[in-house]
């Protein structure tokens, strides 16, 4: 029971993780500059959120990884 539980959370932190790494804005700006690319023009681009979604990609990052070795060592 438990085990599902954690397997649940990490699929939960999987998606979130290609969620926030598809939001962040690279060279091309991605998929978020597809999806703001007209406010951007009009309102500058919005640097606040980019460094934000880098420390949140970093956090649940790091979260993936603990939850995938503790997947791998509980049998």
């Amino acid at each position: 029971m438990l085990k599902t539980i954690v397997m649940v959370i990490y699929l939960l932190i999987c998606l979130l993780l290609i969620a926030v790494v598809i939001l962040q804005s690279g060279r091309s700006a991605g998929l978020s500059g597809a999806i703001g690319g007209g406010a951007e023009s009009l309102l500058g681009k919005k640097k606040g959120l980019d460094d934000w979604l880098a420390k949140v990609t970093i956090w649940v990052a790091v979260i993936f990884g603990a939850l995938s070795l503790l997947l791998v060592v509980w049998k």
